[in-house]
């Protein structure tokens, strides 16, 4: 078969991002990354459970400015899915569709994700 001198569609590279589609990229990375922090919390209720010393040695690993970091890093990845699953309802009830409507809810979830990762960490912090 002789090759075809069609046009290929166009790959990520050409498109300008749009604050929908990058939403949507991160509500899929976020769902993924819950993934893993439920293995960690897991690995933490497990070593409880398992033997005091082992459950000393994990509670370091969450109190070093690393898991302090991975864990700041899982509350916002939180916040965000959790947020943006709501918008997800609205829309599967058919509402907010419009373009603007869009782009606002999707402000809307940036500032909401914001707001409950500071509130959340000052009631860590207190």
């Amino acid at each position: 078969m002789a090759a075809k001198n069609r046009p290929l569609s166009p790959h990520l590279q050409i498109y300008k991002p749009q604050i929908t589609s990058v939403l949507s990229i991160m509500h899929r990375m976020t769902g993924v990354a819950m993934v893993f922090v439920l293995i960690g919390l897991s690995w933490w209720l497990i070593a409880a459970a398992v033997d005091a010393e082992y459950f000393a040695f994990v509670q370091m690993l969450a109190g070093s400015w690393f898991g302090y970091l991975v864990i700041f890093a899982a509350t916002i990845g939180l916040c965000y899915h959790f947020s943006n699953g709501i918008r997800h309802l609205f829309w599967d009830a058919g509402r907010g569709l419009s373009l603007q409507q869009v782009e606002r809810s999707g402000y809307a979830v940036l500032a909401s994700t914001a707001i409950l990762t500071v509130v959340i960490w000052a009631l860590i912090l207190v």
